[in-house]
């Protein structure tokens, strides 16, 4: 086994989901994850955690939706109860085939989605992390060799991540003080809200409230969104393809989309609920490790020189205590490269151009 399978369960483990002696652990295995759930499931018990494994098969879901005529049971009990009970949740994605529910119907999609609310809520209270094992069908669909693939994977994932926390802070600051973001890009103009909201920097860790490995992004939970933005990185959406997405916003809300191919996935995600058609996240790309388009959104949306807006749910930790955030049974982001002719502002200031922060070599002040 390549030993980096090993680096990478230890690195999910210890950093990024911080398990302890007696933590209850789900363990959800997609199914190309084996190696690494062999590997991860020996470091939990080096630590004396508790696990559950479980399948995780775009196929399975796929066969059950299919089958189901569409009316589902809200929260089923014993799948609420698990995850009611578990101090954290691994889960180690992709499957064979990463379009394996591109013929599931949208409006089945959004049944399904709609009736598992309580289930998502209990999972996301949990310390849960996502990651995925480098596999053939990842590799072909990001158009690169297998072994070419593993070292992109492991590069992103095994990096000095104290290091990278500390650059971002810099990000963290300047949102956390800010009030207004604005994101100029080609013929487009964005702006949104950030004041008091708290911005995460997450550096692939519960501990910096960071939930993915890779991470390597600064994020907040915008509101009042006004203007248009062009989302020009193509990537899956439900197992569908989609490119050059773009949404028009006014008074926060979604007022008119459009996409050169996949504009029907983009249509069954805004049509989900009322909070799909308003913005749960602002995220801005800080991970230069990943320094390529893989059309998998947990590498595309952290790339260095991209921007990312997702649709539907705003997480918690960028909330004041007690506040409600934008609900949604969706959480869907969409990615804008900003390396050419672009600039994001904080409160007026430009803190990026041209995918270049102010504090890197190279930056152009005007």
């Amino acid at each position: 086994m390549d030993e980096r399978v090993s680096e990478h369960a230890e690195v999910l483990v210890d950093w990024s989901a911080r398990v302890e002696a007696g933590d209850d652990v789900v363990l959800a295995v997609a199914e190309g994850s084996h190696d690494l759930a062999v590997a991860v499931a020996e470091e939990l018990g080096d630590r004396g955690a508790n696990v559950v494994t479980v399948y995780d098969s775009d196929e399975v879901d796929r066969a059950y939706k299919l089958a189901h005529d569409g009316d589902f049971d809200a929260d089923p009990g014993h799948e609420l109860a698990l995850y009611r009970n578990a101090d954290v949740v691994l889960r180690l994605g992709r499957g064979r085939n990463t379009a394996a529910e591109a013929d599931v119907p949208g409006e089945t999609e959004q049944a399904y989605r709609r009736r598992r609310q309580e289930i998502r809520e209990a999972r996301m209270d949990t310390d849960w992390v996502s990651t995925v094992h480098p596999s053939r069908s990842l590799a072909q669909q990001a158009g690169m060799s297998y072994e070419a693939y593993r070292d992109f994977v492991y590069d992103a994932v095994l990096r000095d991540w104290e290091s990278l926390a500390e650059e971002m802070a810099q990000m963290k600051e300047r949102l956390d003080a800010g009030s207004e973001v604005r994101i100029e890009s080609g013929d487009d103009e964005i702006t949104m809200r950030v004041d008091g909201r708290t911005a995460v920097n997450s550096a692939a860790s519960v501990a910096y409230d960071s939930h993915n490995l890779p991470s390597g992004e600064v994020f907040t939970a915008p509101y009042a969104t006004e203007g248009s933005l062009t989302f020009d990185v193509p990537m899956t959406i439900q197992s569908r393809r989609v490119r050059n997405a773009r949404l028009v916003f006014e008074d926060g809300e979604v007022v008119d989309y459009s996409a050169e191919t996949g504009e029907d996935a983009l249509r069954d995600v805004l049509e989900t609920d009322e909070g799909a058609r308003r913005l749960g996240e602002l995220g801005i790309g800080m991970n230069r490790g990943i320094d390529r388009v893989t059309d998998n959104i947990l590498f595309d949306e952290k790339m260095g020189d991209t921007v990312h807006l997702a649709v539907g749910r705003a997480y918690d930790a960028c909330l004041p205590d007690g506040e409600q955030g934008n609900d949604s049974a969706v959480h869907v982001d969409l990615i804008s490269d900003v390396s050419e002719d672009s600039r994001l502002l904080v409160d007026g200031e430009v803190v990026q151009r041209n995918g270049t922060f102010r504090w890197e070599d190279g930056f152009e002040s005007s």
